[in-house]
């Protein structure tokens, strides 16, 4: 006989999760140029376009990912639909974010386990 199989309704990883989905959200370069761009105000697609030099349906499709993460925020006003970083504590994460990586960036060494590039 299997011995009994031991669940709970924790586990470990879990708290991890959201988090982790969190900085997948801020996790492509696409996106950052999407928030980078959006620093400077609320912007509809067709600004973002201009803004980043994406296509419509690739800064449609990123900030799909971005509104589910809850990055941004979008208001419709009239035709259009206009999106803004959703709070100041997405300004200061990413405002956090760069200056880890200037920080990081002196040695201009990759890290050695996943590769990454300094910025």
């Amino acid at each position: 006989m299997f011995p009994a199989m031991h669940t709970t309704t924790t586990r470990p990883d879990r708290p991890a999760q959201p988090l982790a989905g969190l900085f997948r959200g801020f996790a492509e370069p696409s996106r950052l140029r999407i928030l980078m761009a959006l620093r400077d105000g609320e912007k509809s697609v067709s600004e973002l376009c201009d803004a980043t030099g994406l296509t419509q349906s690739n800064v449609s499709n990123h900030l799909a990912c971005l509104l589910g993460c809850r990055i941004v925020t979008r208001e419709a006003r009239g035709r259009f639909a206009w999106y803004r970083l959703a709070g100041d504590r997405v300004e200061a994460l990413l405002a956090l974010g760069e200056e880890i990586a200037g920080a990081s960036a002196g040695g201009g060494a990759c890290c050695p386990v996943c590769g990454s590039a300094p910025w």
